[in-house]
């Protein structure tokens, strides 16, 4: 009987991955990435301003009280500065008003809701100074979100009066124990009710 001869056997070359093992393998750690979304409730409390004042003094009144700038001047003056206080003093000379706020952004409501059958004039004004808000953005940096503050100033129904409207600004920040945190927005708590409390005064 003739005996078939075995064919030597070659095993498939390894790839290069697998054949780097031991000393030989490269000291590298892969950094693994994930996403992920959390819910943080929390409960803000809204405070509702209500004044026989007309509409156009409130309005004129708030302008009173603060300077205007926008977001844009104010970045730009941050590369422009040469020291963190030769770009808080510029702020506080071009910028900032009486009440500590400047006016970044008016949206005009009413100029558009009477197309839908509503003729009341409502305005929501987005108000700050980055001054403020880096004593509250360098305890938690989430503060950002609700930094600067807005407020919604509506005319009456009747014609007589305004409402202003806006959340207190702590009540949004500070959503767990973080004291510096809320000393500091306890403190642009006032700020703000003061400005909106003589904005109305009779």
């Amino acid at each position: 009987m003739l005996k078939q001869k075995a064919e030597p056997t070659t095993a498939p070359p390894s790839s290069p991955r697998r054949m780097l093992h031991g000393a030989c393998a490269p000291n590298r750690i892969e950094k693994t990435m994930t996403s992920s979304i959390e819910t943080k409730p929390f409960h803000g409390i809204r405070v509702v301003a209500t004044t026989s004042v007309r509409f156009d003094d409130v309005c004129a009144r708030l302008r009173e009280k603060m300077g205007t700038a926008t977001v844009q001047q104010v970045v730009a003056l941050a590369h422009s500065a040469a020291t963190q206080a030769e770009y808080t003093q510029q702020v506080e000379d071009r910028f900032v008003g009486e009440s500590g706020f400047m006016l970044f952004a008016e949206i005009d409501h009413g100029g558009w809701l009477p197309k839908f059958g509503i003729n009341r004039r409502t305005v929501r004004w987005i108000l700050g100074n980055p001054l403020i808000a880096v004593t509250m953005i360098r305890h938690d940096m989430t503060a950002g979100l609700f930094a600067p503050v807005e407020l919604l100033i509506t005319e009456a129904e009747d014609g007589h009066g305004a409402t202003i409207t806006y959340v207190r600004p702590s009540s949004q920040m500070v959503i767990a124990d973080n004291p510096p945190l809320l000393a500091a927005a306890t403190a642009l708590d006032e700020k703000f009710d003061r400005l909106v409390t003589e904005a109305i005064a009779i």
